[in-house]
């Protein structure tokens, strides 16, 4: 069950951000928890690819290994959520399941979808994984050749190819704002 407040008796949230490959998670993210860090809340930021290197390291792309890491990370945000963190958890997280079962296991917890095109994700690609994707030399790659299932029902969506990072985390802001943190503008 979801509490309609993000804003449990503890102060604790996770916001958790999902979609396509360079959908824009990770730059999102960090704008958000440097504006939050700046009002002086408690906050961390879990980011899928920090997390792949330094916590799930050794796991692979199959899916069991994609469900098992982003339980790994949902579980460090139910922690830090509990105890009265602002946890940001930044991660592809394709399968709709495996949201599902964090949303059941946080108490407190936002779904912020981004929404973009692949077309847009495409040209978004620094690290070229796309056009490898494409070309069948990724296998497993998220929205190539293994599927991402959109949210149902998120707490947030973001139409990230229409607005700027800025404008996106100033969103997530604004929804934190309403139910009664208190952010700085």
């Amino acid at each position: 069950m979801v509490s309609n407040s993000p804003k449990s008796d503890f102060g604790g949230v996770t916001l958790w951000f999902t979609g396509l490959p360079c959908s824009g998670k990770t730059t999102i993210a960090q704008l958000l928890f440097e504006r939050l860090q700046r009002s002086r809340l408690k906050v961390e930021l879990l980011d899928g690819d920090v997390v792949r290197q330094k916590l799930t390291k050794g796991l692979g792309f199959s899916k069991e290994d994609r469900d098992e890491n982003i339980r790994r990370i949902g579980y460090v945000c139910h922690l830090l959520s509990r105890n009265g963190v602002i946890a940001i958890g930044a991660a592809i997280s394709p399968y709709r399941a495996i949201r599902d079962e964090l949303r059941a296991m946080i108490s407190c917890f936002v779904e912020i979808y981004l929404n973009c095109p692949l077309e847009v994700c495409v040209q978004r690609d620094v690290k070229g994984m796309y056009k490898r994707a494409l070309a069948g030399e990724l296998k497993n790659f998220t929205g190539v050749s293994d599927p991402y299932e959109e949210p149902v029902q998120p707490e947030l969506v973001l139409h990230t190819d229409q607005e700027t990072p800025e404008q996106s985390a100033e969103k997530v802001l604004e929804y934190l704002r309403v139910r009664g943190w208190e952010i700085a503008p």
